[in-house]
């Protein structure tokens, strides 16, 4: 039986160029701290998200695995990675419950950036 979700990983082919993005432009904390680790992980909120480089084993692939991470500044951020050069593929967008942009980090894997209305 799944009991809960372990952590949300995508796969990179640059840990460095990664961990520049996630940890530069998002703000995430990394909690891995070798800088020689195929695998990084970040703290959000109670969850964990990781990125690794493990080669041909595990490839970035268009429309995988999407992580949504919630932001209370939706807006600055999605500048932010505008500004960093990464692509927003689509931009903030209106729905019943929330506000949402999607993201491409740099190497293709789409991420949300999300707001809950009312927060």
């Amino acid at each position: 039986m799944i009991k809960e979700i372990a952590f949300v990983g995508s796969p990179v082919t640059d840990i460095k160029r990664a961990r520049e993005f996630y940890q530069g432009v998002l703000g995430l904390r990394a909690t891995t701290t070798d800088p020689d680790a195929k695998w990084v992980e970040f703290e959000v909120g109670n969850g964990t998200f990781g990125v690794g480089d493990y080669g041909d084993q595990w490839r970035p692939a268009q429309g995988g695995t999407m992580a949504a991470f919630e932001t209370d500044e939706l807006d600055a951020l999605v500048q932010k990675v505008r500004d960093s050069g990464a692509t927003v593929a689509m931009d903030v967008t209106e729905s019943p419950v929330c506000h949402f942009a999607i993201i491409v980090d740099p190497f293709g894997n789409s991420l949300m950036l999300h707001k809950r209305k009312g927060e």
